[in-house]
């Protein structure tokens, strides 16, 4: 079914092939290990492990050791890192180190109030001195490549990515990701391709195209208007994964769906526990069945249901229907 994967060589991070034009992108609490591993076999080029903290790197949490699980067959797998502070970025790095991720990613996107309101993530955007620097601190201290990912500014008044994505080419980074809103739209509005064909003209390190990618003509229509080689592909593929092999999602039989559905909740069942694997599918359970007639009054009774045989009670159910 992957119609994605192959030997040629689509890109390169670095020294890092990717052998692949599409990447599941890192969204905190949906990209982990259950659904970068579907997506992986489906097509993602790459696995990109989201959102982790420098504090979390440097105080030993539990939190941050779930979130850095991975699977062997992840790789290549990068580790995409938040701070605001070289000296603990520095630190930190020293932990990235002996994770040996592929790359490492420095999050320059994240609009979350918990992130950007505490100084990183998008919030950065506002202070590109302090951004660069921080890119270069990682850049000196890791042996592997690294990257950027961004957005367009802060907001429609501070649409500075011109000047981010130079500073960031200069600090060394090895790519750049850029999702075509600002901060400040969070997922509202149109991405603007066009603003990301400028930042792909302007540099010479590979730039990753990123927002509203949500069916396979759109694969083809940020790469044709972008002028990128490599497309992340975030919120679209929430409850359709088969973005990855080029499938549309009204295309995807009921059967495969259910059995899709059946395999995520128990990869997130053995991952998580039986009673945290189930409420955090529900999230993902959704958007499987988002679409299909009915699914409105079908979500209610997917929500309430408890166990993985609840779940799929209510599933096989409806489908006799």
């Amino acid at each position: 079914m992957n119609s994605n994967k192959g030997s040629e060589t689509t890109a390169w991070i670095g020294r890092v092939p990717l052998h692949g034009d599409l990447i599941l992108a890192p969204m905190a609490g949906y990209s982990d290990l259950p659904f970068r591993v579907i997506c992986r076999e489906l097509g993602s080029a790459a696995s990109i492990i989201p959102c982790i903290l420098d504090d979390g790197l440097l105080y030993d949490s539990k939190r941050t050791d779930e979130l850095l699980r991975a699977a062997p067959e992840e790789r290549p797998l990068a580790i995409q890192v938040l701070s605001k502070d070289e000296g603990r970025l520095r630190r930190a790095a020293q932990k990235l180190i002996a994770l040996q991720p592929d790359w490492v990613d420095f999050n320059l996107g994240c609009p979350a109030k918990h992130i950007a309101g505490r100084g990183r993530g998008a919030a950065l955007l506002c202070q590109p001195p302090l951004l660069e620097a921080l890119a270069r601190c990682l850049v000196s201290e890791l042996p592997c490549p690294v990257t950027a990912k961004i957005r367009l500014g802060w907001d429609e008044s501070n649409r500075n990515y011109r000047e981010v994505a130079l500073r960031l080419q200069d600090a060394g980074v090895s790519a750049l990701a850029v999702h075509g809103r600002t901060a400040k739209q969070g997922y509202s509005g149109a991405a603007d391709w066009n603003a990301i064909a400028e930042i792909r003209e302007m540099l010479s390190i590979p730039v990753l195209a990123n927002g509203d990618v949500r069916e396979p003509a759109d694969i083809e229509a940020i790469k044709k208007v972008t002028g990128c080689d490599i497309v992340l592909i975030g919120r679209g593929a929430i409850g359709n994964p088969w973005l990855f092999s080029r499938l549309e999602s009204g295309t995807i039989p009921w059967q495969t769906r259910i059995a899709m559905i059946q395999r995520h909740l128990l990869l997130m069942t053995e991952h998580y526990g039986v009673k945290n694997g189930v409420r955090l599918f529900r999230k993902h359970l959704i958007h499987y069945v988002q679409g299909f007639h009915g699914a409105g009054a079908l979500r209610p009774q997917l929500v309430a249901a408890e166990t993985p045989d609840q779940v799929m009670d209510v599933l096989y159910a409806w489908q006799m229907r």
